[in-house]
This record gives structure tokens, C-alpha cells and sequence, in this order.
């Protein structure tokens, strides 16, 4: 994955459909395709879905688990604790603390959705439909502590066979957090333009595409791979690293894709558009390498995004094929959707 200094304009639609694809949740993508009219942002596309999810949600029911809970009673049930009723000296009235668990929805899944809903309320950029929305929402957690959200917490959270339905709803309440900040002295949260994150855009269109060929492409299996150099000498550790974006196999077949994330896909010399050198050396690397542990020649490709114009440049280099080609984020996605498909069945 390399990224450009200004990465072009993608509307707002397609940068939906990768990240459902980089979540792992391809099938979402039909949530918009209902749509009348497109969102003028991201952030009020999310909080548009994240909605829906939301009130689908209220309707199943929250998740819960068992929570412990402690209190003075005349009922004993659970633990109790002694050391605590001696102190207090709760045993005089007749009463004893005790300890015990009790389904809850006071969890951190519901915690971690409230704490998104009411930010979303302070954010400049939603609409106020989005936000009177919301409002409605969020009486239906009052049962729930709102939090203070931190990167910590999106990390604690496990998702299982009973939760699962909660994972989409999170990866958004994440993506939402991850992407807002607070301006100094002032108290309305602000999103950041995912078009305007240069990092963010191309690790983004690199975990699209990986997992664009895993779901779409049956049997097949698509990861990034550690490549290791055949060599011997003194500091072997100090050599580059090789990992691979796109490790790519489809039956007998195995592609290795980089994808390219650059203003200008290529250099230009006496006005004439060439590959860039060092992408060339670095995928013919890992092309070498591969084939000296497995025997076999896998097919290169590099991939750019571009909405100029397609590109589909074929080689035999060494008796590698290697294919340079383009990828049009502006064009309808079913176009995007043909594309991709159509640069490994060359």
C-alpha cells in the first residue's frame, strides 16, 4: 500500500460500500441501495444506518449478560458478605449484604452505542433529522450508563455467537469515533473528511480490495503474507521486511496485489506515462521470493485508483506476468464491482 499526497474525491456511496467491504460486512451495502438521494457526507450516511440498525435493535432487544450487583437485604440469595455486614453493623436490623448476578443491559455493546448516539448530537455537520431522530432513540437507553469513550474500550469489546448482531452496529460506533474531534474551546464535534485522511483512504481501499476478492470470489483465499529473503550472511533481521498487500489464491492460481494509492498513478518521461520504478522492483521482489519457497510463478499486479481514465497494461517480465492497471472510484459500483473482477480474470 503506498498513499498520494491529495487522493482524489470519492463519493460518498463507494466509500460506504469499502467500508462495508473492510469490515467484513459486505451484504450491508444493500442498506443504501434504497436510497433516493445521496448524503451530502459521510457522517450523515453512517448516522443514517446506524440508526436503522439501532431502532432493528430495540425491537430484538437488547443483548444482555450477567452483571454482579451488590445490596442490603432481608433476602439472602448469592454471597454474602460478612466483613461488610459487621462494619456496617446492617446485621442489627436484620439485613445482610449480600452479593449476586443479575441480567443486565448496563453492558459496555449498549454503553459503547449510547455514548456514539448522544455525540453524534453534538456533531456541526448531522442534519437536525438525523438528530431529532436520535433523541427518540436514546430513550430507550435509559437503562444504560453513558460513558466516555476511549480507544480502550472498542478493544475490550467480545463478540460471539450470541452478540454477533452487535459487531456492524460497533465497527460504525468505532469508525465515528475515530474520525471526530472536539475543537479546543468549543463543545460541537466536528467528523474528519475520510477524503481529506490521505493514510486513512489507503489503508481503507487496501482492506476493500482484499476482502472485495475474499467474499466475492468462491473457494478463493485473499491475506497480506510475511515473504522472507533467501539469504545468509551477517544480520539477517537488518534485511527490509516483505509483506505482501494482496496474496491472492484462486484455485491452482495465486496473484500478488499492491495496490497504489497516488494523485499521479505514474511517472512521466518526454511526455509519456511510465511505471514507477521502484513499484515495479518492489512487487518483481516479492514475486521472486515467493516463487524461490513455492516453486510456482504467481501473477503481479498493480493496482491504482484513478478516475481519469482505465488502464490494463500486461507484461511478461522474466516469465512473470505482471499486470498494471487502474481502478475508477467515481464510477457507479457495479462498474467498480465488474472492474475488480475483470483484473484477475485477464
Amino acid at each position: 500500500m503506498t498513499l498520494s499526497n491529495e487522493p482524489s474525491k470519492v463519493p460518498i456511496k463507494n466509500l460506504y460500500y469499502m467500508l462495508v467491504y473492510a469490515w467484513d460486512h459486505p451484504y450491508e451495502k444493500n442498506l443504501i441501495s434504497v436510497y433516493e438521494e445521496d448524503e451530502k457526507d459521510l457522517i450523515n450516511l453512517l448516522s443514517k444506518v446506524l440508526i436503522g440498525k439501532v431502532q432493528s435493535l430495540i425491537k430484538r432487544g437488547f443483548y444482555k449478560e450477567y452483571m454482579e450487583e451488590e445490596e442490603e437485604s432481608d433476602i439472602i440469595r448469592g454471597k454474602i458478605l460478612f466483613q461488610k455486614s459487621i462494619n456496617t453493623f446492617s446485621y442489627k436490623r436484620g439485613r445482610m449484604h449480600i452479593q449476586h448476578e443479575e441480567m443486565s443491559t448496563d453492558i459496555l455493546h449498549n454503553q459503547i452505542i449510547k455514548a456514539t448516539l448522544f455525540t453524534l448530537l453534538t456533531h456541526v455537520q448531522l442534519e437536525r433529522k438525523y438528530k431529532e431522530e436520535i433523541k427518540g432513540i436514546t430513550a430507550y437507553f435509559t437503562r444504560v450508563s453513558l460513558i466516555k469513550l476511549n480507544n480502550k474500550l472498542f478493544q475490550e469489546i467480545r463478540i460471539h455467537r450470541n452478540n454477533q448482531h452487535y459487531k456492524f452496529i460497533l465497527q460504525i460506533c468505532r469508525f465515528l469515533y475515530e474520525t471526530s474531534f472536539l475543537n479546543e474551546g468549543e463543545r460541537d464535534i466536528q467528523f474528519h473528511d475520510l477524503n481529506r485522511e490521505h493514510y486513512q483512504l489507503a489503508r481503507l481501499f487496501e482492506s476493500f480490495v482484499k476482502n472485495f476478492y475474499r467474499k466475492e470470489i468462491t473457494g478463493s483465499n485473499a491475506r497480506s503474507e510475511s515473504l522472507y529473503w533467501p539469504a545468509e550472511g551477517d544480520n539477517i533481521s537488518s534485511l527490509p521486511k516483505m509483506k505482501t498487500d494482496i496474496s491472492l489464491e484462486v484455485g491452482n492460481k495465486k496473484f500478488i496485489i499492491d495496490t497504489k494509492f497516488y494523485k499521479d498513478t505514474f511517472s512521466t518521461q518526454w511526455y509519456k506515462e511510465t511505471v514507477r520504478s521502484s513499484h515495479l522492483y518492489q512487487l518483481f521482489a516479492y514475486l521472486k521470493n515467493d516463487e524461490y519457497y513455492t516453486g510456482n510463478k504467481a501473477t503481479g499486479i498493480l493496482l491504482y485508483p484513478r478516475i481519469d481514465k482505465d488502464i490494463t497494461w500486461i507484461y511478461h517480465i522474466h516469465e512473470f506476468e505482471i499486470i498494471i492497471c487502474t481502478l475508477d472510484l467515481m464510477k457507479p459500483w457495479k462498474k467498480i464491482h465488474e472492474r475488480l473482477l475483470d483484473v484477475i480474470n485477464k
